[in-house]
C-alpha cells in the first residue's frame, strides 16, 4: 500500500551476499567500466567522480563521498534491463540527488531493499546491519519491532551512507518516521493516499486536494511527492513528543475526515473487500516498524521510476512516469528540492488528538492493525468481515 515494506519476518533480517572484500563489495562481474565518469556533482555533498583502479582487470571504481572512499563493484551490471540501467548509474543517481535524498534520510533507522543482481534477481529488505564486512564509519540505530525484537538498521549520518548501500545493491530505501535521538517518537506524520483498483493517480491527486485544504484549515503545511506508482505520499514534519500508537490514531482521526468530507472518493477501511473503488489512506502507515520508500528513492519497477517531491500546484499536472532515474537528476538541479522547507518547523498534533477523543465518544474508535502486529488495547476485531462468524447479516 503506497509503496511500504513488510514487517519484521524471516527475509528482513537477510544478510548480504556473500562478500569477501571486507569492504561490502558484491563478486564482481565481466568486462567492467572501470572508467566510467560520475555527473557533474551540483548538489553540494561533495560526490567527486569515479576513478579507476590500476590494474585493467579490476572490476572497480573507487568513488570519493562526503569525505569517505567508497569502492564500488560490478559498475556495469544491468540493474534496469528494460532501459538498461546498470549499478553504476544507480549509484550516480543517488550522489546526483544527494541533498534531497539525505534531508529525507538523515539519522533515519532506515531498512534496505536490496537486489544485489538487479531488479530481476533475488530481492530481500535487510533491516540488520552486519557486524563484519562493513566499514568502520558506517552508523546503525537500535529499533525495536513490535515483536520485541531489535536490530541495529542502517542510519545514514551522511552520503556516504547512502552510496555504500546503492554498492551493496539498494535500490529502495525505507526509513522509519523517527530519528536516531528517540526512535520511539514519530517526527514525521505520513498520509498515503493508495488508489484501490477502479482509480487511479487522478483520483489519489484529487483526494490529496482535500487533505491540502484540511492542512490549510489547521495551519500546517504538507509536502506531497509521488509514490513512484499510483498514489500520492504526504508528508507532515511533527514535533517528536508523541508515541507510535498516538500519531497513528492522529492519522485516523485525520483520515476520517477527509472520508466525512469526500465519502465519495475516499475510504479507511483497512479489509479491500469493503474499499470499492476509492482511494485508500493508509493510516496504518504510522503503526511502528511500517516504512515507506522515501523521497527521492528508486522504486524497483521496470521503468526506474522516483518517489517524486513536487510543489501542491504542479501536483494536479504531473505525469508520476515522467520521473525516473534519468529525468529526476536534471529536474533536481534546475529546480532544487520542494522539499526544502520541510525540516523548519514541527507541529503540534494535539488538534487531531482531540477529533479523535470526539470519535471515540461517537462511537469510532480504533481501527485494525496489520496482520502481524500484536493485538493492541481497544483495537477491534482482526477478522475479514465477510470470514466473520459473528458479523449480523
Amino acid at each position: 500500500m503506497g509503496g511500504s515494506a513488510g514487517t519484521d519476518n524471516s527475509r528482513t533480517g537477510a544478510e548480504a551476499p556473500a562478500d569477501n572484500s571486507g569492504t561490502g563489495a558484491e563478486a564482481p562481474a565481466d568486462n567492467p567500466r572501470t572508467g566510467a565518469e560520475a555527473p557533474a556533482d551540483n548538489s553540494g555533498t561533495g560526490a567527486k567522480a569515479p576513478r579507476s583502479r590500476a590494474s585493467a582487470k579490476a572490476p572497480a571504481v573507487e568513488v570519493e563521498v562526503a569525505g569517505r572512499t567508497v569502492r564500488l563493484s560490478s559498475p556495469d551490471r544491468v540493474y534496469f534491463p528494460g532501459p538498461g540501467y546498470t549499478k553504476l548509474d544507480l549509484f550516480n543517481y543517488y550522489l546526483s540527488v544527494g541533498d534531497g535524498i539525505m534531508r529525507a534520510l538523515r539519522r533515519r533507522p532506515t531498512m534496505l531493499q536490496r537486489f544485489p543482481q538487479g531488479i530481476e534477481g533475488e530481492m530481500f529488505f535487510q533491516k540488520r546491519v552486519p557486524t563484519r564486512g562493513v566499514p568502520p564509519w558506517i552508523e546503525t540505530t537500535t529499533i525495536s519491532f513490535p515483536s520485541g525484537r531489535t536490530a541495529d538498521e542502517l542510519c545514514p549520518a551522511d552520503l556516504a551512507h547512502v552510496a555504500w548501500a546503492a554498492q551493496m545493491g539498494t535500490v529502495v530505501f525505507h526509513p522509519w518516521p523517527v530519528r536516531a535521538d528517540d526512535v520511539d517518537r514519530p517526527d514525521e506524520l505520513r498520509i498515503d493516499l493508495d488508489p484501490q483498483p477502479g482509480t487511479d493517480f487522478a483520483d489519489a491527486v484529487a483526494v490529496a486536494g482535500e487533505v491540502r485544504a484540511l492542512l490549510d484549515e489547521l495551519g500546517v503545511t504538507g509536502y506531497p511527492k509521488t509514490s513512484g506508482g499510483r498514489g500520492v505520499h504526504i508528508y507532515l514534519r511533527i514535533a517528536p513528543r508523541w508515541t507510535f500508537t498516538q500519531v497513528r490514531r492522529a492519522a485516523i482521526a485525520f483520515a476520517r475526515e477527509i472520508e466525512r468530507r469526500r465519502p465519495d472518493l475516499v475510504t479507511t477501511a483497512w479489509w479491500k473487500e469493503q474499499r470499492g473503488e476509492k482511494v485508500f489512506i493508509d493510516y496504518n502507515q504510522m503503526a511502528r516498524d511500517r516504512t515507506i520508500a522515501c523521497a527521492y528513492s528508486l522504486r524497483a519497477n521496470g521503468r526506474a521510476t522516483v518517489s517524486t517531491p513536487v510543489t501542491w500546484d504542479e501536483l494536479p499536472d504531473v505525469e508520476p512516469n515522467d520521473f525516473d532515474l534519468r529525468t529526476v537528476p536534471e529536474r533536481f538541479a534546475r529546480i532544487g528540492d520542494p522539499h526544502a522547507a520541510i525540516d523548519d518547523a514541527g507541529w503540534d498534533i494535539t488538534p487531531l488528538l482531540e477529533w479523535a477523543d470526539r470519535d471515540d465518544k461517537e462511537g469510532q474508535g480504533d481501527l485494525p492493525y496489520p496482520p502481524d502486529h500484536p493485538k493492541m488495547p481497544g483495537e477491534p476485531k482482526r477478522v475479514q468481515p465477510s470470514k466473520d462468524r459473528d458479523r449480523k447479516g
